[in-house]
């Protein structure tokens, strides 16, 4: 859905959920200020028996202008109503009538969406949702520090203080707002009540330890989501502990963060995996977080058990599962038995490939933003960026690629999800990777011995020892014929367009 396409209508109310975070004012801020300023005289309300009353969000209703109304009885049927941050039949939020319906969110769905909607459940907050959808409109909010300020601290405060960013999106705003910052940190200042000062001591006294994988859960009474980083950060100083877990159970969703210090369990991997098929999660490498939808979680379970002995039972067997289910590869230390393992070759297909020089200065420190995540690199003579089949990014030696690939005079015009940019981390200027890269094809030369996977992997690979990649069953492990410890994951998908079976 474009927002453009909101503009028809004429009696237009905006709703977030009851009891609404700062995500939920921030992105409905953003679409009052959109349709606005398109000549729309829209209103902006939320409902529920409870008017705002934590500190940080009544300083941010004053001091960012945010337009909002508490309307506990609102009986009114608008020409469109448009839910955000939340969508139109959840619990969450109380149902007002109206004629036509429209939702912007960043959930998983759990309800029939309609015609007018956008749910991106892989983005951090709604907040960012918007501010994408602004910049599709061709619209930039940076003129309106109220406005930018608020849809920061929309996303801050729904990604744990930023520390479950994981979408490139939310990296995108997050660097681009420019914000109050001594606002933010007012309202950062002013987010936990004495009561939960008390949850969190609570909290930590009653934990369960499992000593062979050395985690810990928490469980805590339901609070701002803050607290459960706050718990998590000061758990993982423990010693003995490697992995934490803290939660809290509500109506209306269940939020984790996730804490992990050694490099064997990403956070963000962990978190994903605790939230399949049930909600979302996502983060960084060492922290992360999620949320799980009550309903979806329910329908796992046919007795009548209560909620909170669910979710217990579903982390406790989702855990075990993740800490049993993985072998782990360090592929300095590993030589693959190739006995069982056929020879195959690349099959001939257009990547792209941007010299590092070409886009930056020698010795130039850049961080290179991708699908996967950021990349830290400096700048070399002889490094060059590969684009891989799906939009993914990697640095490659001239040597190597030289040896791999060759030219072609074809122009590179691949379009992805998500178009992978290069920044200059000392003056933050910003340069798109695909504007530079040139088209190349295998030579074929590069061989390998592969088979699929039965099992799950995690990979350290000789060129990174403190990041592993995940492969799953379906997937396939591959080392180059001309190099023992170059061991790598390919895609199950991917791998029949990227390779052939060679003459032995």
């Amino acid at each position: 859905m474009r927002l453009n396409e909101l503009t028809k209508y004429n009696d237009i109310v905006i709703q977030c959920h009851d009891n609404p975070d700062a995500d939920a004012l921030s992105s409905g801020y953003a679409l009052y200020w959109y349709l606005t300023k398109q000549g729309k005289t829209p209103r902006f309300i939320y409902r529920g028996h409870n008017r705002i009353s934590k500190n940080n969000l009544i300083i941010m209703l004053e001091k960012l202008a945010v337009p909002i109304s508490y309307e506990p009885d609102f009986d009114e049927t608008p020409e469109l109503l448009i839910t955000v941050d939340c969508q139109y039949g959840q619990k969450n939020v109380t149902c007002s009538k109206a004629q036509n319906i429209a939702i912007i969110d960043h959930h998983q769905s759990t309800v029939e969406l309609p015609a007018l909607s956008e749910v991106r459940s892989n983005i951090g907050s709604c907040a960012t949702v918007m501010w994408d959808m602004l910049r599709e409109e061709g619209i930039s909010v940076d003129d309106d520090i109220l406005l930018s300020t608020a849809l920061y601290y929309g996303l801050y405060t729904d990604t744990n203080k930023l520390s479950e960013v994981s979408h490139p999106l939310d990296r995108d705003m997050r660097d681009s707002l420019v914000i109050n910052k001594s606002l933010v940190t007012e309202m950062s200042n002013s987010n936990i009540s004495l009561n939960e000062l008390k949850i969190t001591g609570k909290a930590i006294f009653d934990y369960e330890y499992n000593v062979d994988n050395k985690c810990i859960v928490i469980k805590a009474d339901q609070c701002d989501p803050t607290i459960l980083g706050v718990i998590s950060d000061f758990t993982l100083e423990t010693v003995g502990v490697d992995v934490c877990l803290a939660y809290y159970v509500s109506p209306q969703e269940i939020k984790f963060s996730v804490r992990s210090c050694v490099k064997e369990v990403h956070a963000n991997e962990l978190a994903a995996f605790l939230a399949t098929g049930i909600g979302g999660g996502g983060g960084h490498l060492t922290k992360a977080g999620g949320a799980i939808r009550p309903e979806k979680l329910a329908n796992l379970y046919e007795d009548d058990s209560d909620m909170e002995s669910i979710v217990r039972a579903e982390l406790g067997k989702r855990l075990d599962q993740y800490f049993s289910m993985y072998r782990i590869i360090y592929a300095k230390e590993t030589t693959l038995d190739t006995t069982d393992m056929k020879i195959y070759k690349k099959i001939p297909q257009q990547l792209g490939c941007a010299r590092l020089t070409d886009l930056f200065p020698l010795n130039t420190m850049v961080e290179i933003r991708t699908l996967e995540g950021d990349i830290n690199v400096r700048i070399e003579e002889d490094k060059y960026l590969m684009i891989g089949i799906a939009g993914e990014v990697y640095p490659i030696a001239k040597e190597k690629l030289e040896s791999s690939y060759n030219y072609v005079d074809e122009p590179y015009d691949k379009t992805f999800e998500y178009k992978p940019c290069i920044k200059d981390v000392l003056t933050g200027e910003k340069k798109n990777v695909l504007s530079y890269a040139k088209s190349v094809v295998s030579t074929g030369d590069v061989r390998i011995y592969a088979k699929t996977l039965d099992d799950y992997v995690k990979l350290f690979t000789a060129w990174d020892e403190e990041k592993y990649y995940s492969g799953c069953p379906g997937d396939y492990i591959a080392v180059r014929e001309d190099d023992p410890h170059d061991i790598y994951i390919i895609n199950g998908q991917l791998f029949d367009k990227l390779y052939k079976e060679a003459d032995a």
